[in-house]
């Protein structure tokens, strides 16, 4: 038998071939006694609030948009016309756009491309060219919204802070009152050494 805590778990054959097990990793928060948005600097937490409350569609920059013929169904129309619409934003571009607490994400979204260094997002489900470039920038909302949810945390209510001061000053009373007994264990200690 093994213990967990002392060494990893054995491999295990699986179809005659050997797969290694490991741990799954998870968010852990280092503070045990603090408001998750605690962690994060307030200014930049404040620039990201306001930037989504003002965040529309339109306030998104228009990109660089190519067409292409688009494959699948759709019979003569989709061989004879280019509706395939490919934009692509430069990411020094929307980082321009964007509050500090997003600009790592921009690099890590699906749509990325190293090669070029922008977001590629392609749409050929319409018909029409202005329907597939409007989807495009539909699909970057979407992402940019969903990086704000993955990024920034929710406010804390003043509830919460509360709860969250009293957990603090009740843990460091009770490390204060243990270092006090391990003291007092100590002078006591030395008193029968003499």
């Amino acid at each position: 038998m093994w213990c967990h805590r002392l060494m990893r778990p054995p491999p295990i054959l699986a179809n005659g071939l050997l797969v290694k097990r490991w741990p799954l990793l998870s968010f852990q928060r280092t503070a045990q006694h603090q408001a998750f948005d605690a962690l994060f600097d307030h200014d930049q937490l404040a620039e990201a609030r306001k930037w989504h409350q003002s965040f529309r569609m339109s306030s998104l920059p228009p990109g660089n948009t190519s067409f292409s013929r688009s494959s699948g169904p759709g019979g003569q129309h989709v061989n004879k016309t280019e509706t395939k619409a490919t934009t692509t934003w430069p990411v020094a571009q929307l980082l321009a756009c964007l509050p500090k607490l997003l600009h790592a994400g921009v690099r890590q979204s699906k749509y990325y491309s190293k090669r070029s260094d922008c977001l590629t997002i392609q749409a050929q489900t319409q018909r029409s060219r202005t329907a597939n470039t409007d989807e495009n920038l539909e699909k970057l909302f979407e992402e940019l919204q969903a990086m704000y949810r993955n990024t920034v945390p929710g406010e804390t209510s003043p509830d919460k802070a509360k709860k969250y001061e009293a957990l603090k000053k009740s843990a460091n009373d009770t490390r204060v009152k243990l270092k006090k007994q391990q003291a007092s264990k100590k002078s006591f200690r030395k008193g029968f050494a003499d």
